[in-house]
């Protein structure tokens, strides 16, 4: 990062990636809002949780997430995801910023991108970032993602509908952990598959912060 980011600066920035092009209604491919990414990214990086972090934005889409986190200074990013597509994207996303964001440079380098299933994952990081499938396609999905989550690393970010929080405070305490901070969302699905009847749909989501 050759500059500081500004949260208006850093929405911007991420309004600009490309998302899915042919989203996989099975994967719950749904492109994560860049104001929403922001808010929740900003929140991370003011309480000390990006800035000089080694970081892995699990379930990374097209990497909105983990691209935020460098453009606040992270230290490496490990972009991981089982779709190749998506992670094709995820690349040329942060080359996009890097050519279009005023001086932001130097993100590539510190950019790792791992291609496989989350329980085939088997890396340590310091933060975890993620936006889990919501587990409406492919049952307890999003429980394995935070599994895998605090398998991880010590801190975890992770988007979870909001009407599982007593769940997921129950399930922190088995894993040894606890939820620390939530942060409440009106979170866009924006249409994207023949199914869907309106072009914006939102639901209450929320940003669950665990630490162990």
């Amino acid at each position: 990062m050759s500059k500081m980011m500004s949260r208006s600066g850093l929405a911007i920035a991420l309004s600009k990636l490309g998302v899915f092009k042919d989203p996989k209604v099975m994967k719950e491919q749904y492109p994560t809002d860049s104001e929403v990414a922001a808010s929740m990214l900003w929140n991370a990086y003011a309480l000390g949780d990006i800035e000089g972090r080694l970081i892995a934005d699990l379930g990374c889409g097209t990497g909105i997430l983990g691209i935020g986190a460098l453009l606040l200074g992270a230290s490496k990013a490990i972009f991981v995801d089982m779709d190749k597509e998506a992670l094709e994207i995820a690349k040329s996303n942060i080359l996009k910023v890097e050519s279009e964001s005023l001086g932001y440079t130097g993100l590539m380098p510190k950019a790792k991108f791992v291609c496989k299933d989350i329980r085939e994952v088997n890396v340590n990081v310091e933060v975890v970032l993620e936006n889990p499938p919501f587990g409406t396609k492919v049952e307890h999905s999003d429980r394995l993602f935070l599994e895998k989550a605090l398998e991880t690393a010590p801190i975890v970010y992770s988007f979870h509908k909001s009407e599982s929080k007593s769940f997921l405070e129950k399930f922190a305490t088995q894993k040894g952990a606890k939820i620390t901070h939530i942060w409440d969302f009106r979170f866009p699905l924006k249409a994207s598959f023949d199914f869907h009847r309106r072009q914006t749909h939102r639901i209450n989501v929320s940003c669950f912060r665990f630490e162990k």
